[in-house]
């Protein structure tokens, strides 16, 4: 497993046919050498909505390199490369399926737990000029997802990652994602996803809303 690309980037405003001037900062590019990381998120990156991005539960954004050559054939767009998901860390070795809730990483000097899935918000859809973007990633399953910062430390492009730690609950992305988007009536999932405290609060509260009844949509992307 391999850290390929360190993408950073800071908010910006840009116009949206439907909403006029929207401050983002979706928009990441790849840095050279070493980047600290601290608990909130890394050197010279930055989110523009304090209130629904960003935070201990999403400080990093990881997305598998493995995705880009599926999305460059569907979308028709040879041109994506990494960070075009707004990501900070494209990863190899690290798929969905393959990674679970809870599951800790050194990566460089730095520790790093997975806390949940990636949950798009409108701001893909205007990264992407298309607003039908976020439906469509939301269905791929390729949802990437967040860690928080259990060791802060210095990584960059090119370091191995080391899984130190399996998560407890044995819930992979995937399987949280699934739970959430595909199988609204499978209450057993949702009482395991619920009772999981390495899943960040956010997803747990609207499973536990799901067994309780009607449910709101969990927490989204700190990409943004």
């Amino acid at each position: 497993m391999k850290l390929l690309t360190v993408s950073v980037g800071t908010p910006r405003e840009v116009q949206d046919e439907r909403r006029g001037a929207v401050r983002t900062g979706i928009w990441k590019a790849p840095v050279g050498g070493p980047v600290r990381l601290t608990r909130l998120n890394l050197a010279g990156d930055g989110q523009a909505d304090l209130v629904n991005h960003g935070g201990l539960d999403k400080a990093v954004y990881a997305y598998p390199s493995e995705h880009y050559p599926l999305w460059r054939s569907e979308l028709a767009r040879p041109e994506l490369a990494p960070g075009a998901f707004g990501e900070n860390l494209t990863t190899e070795g690290l798929r969905e399926d393959a990674v679970c809730i809870g599951d800790r990483f050194r990566i460089g000097t730095a520790v790093l737990e997975v806390s949940q899935p990636r949950s798009p918000c409108f701001k893909l859809g205007i990264r992407f000029g298309d607003p039908r973007m976020v439906k469509r990633f939301q269905a791929s399953g390729r949802s990437g997802f967040y860690l928080r910062v259990i060791e802060e430390g210095v990584l960059a492009a090119g370091d191995a990652i080391a899984r130190i730690a399996a998560g407890a609950g044995g819930l992979t992305v995937f399987e949280v994602n699934r739970l959430w988007f595909a199988a609204a009536d499978d209450l057993a999932g949702a009482a395991r996803a619920a009772a999981l405290p390495t899943l960040a609060a956010s997803w747990r509260d609207a499973f536990a809303e799901r067994l309780a009844g009607p449910a709101a949509e969990p927490g989204q992307e700190a990409a943004s």
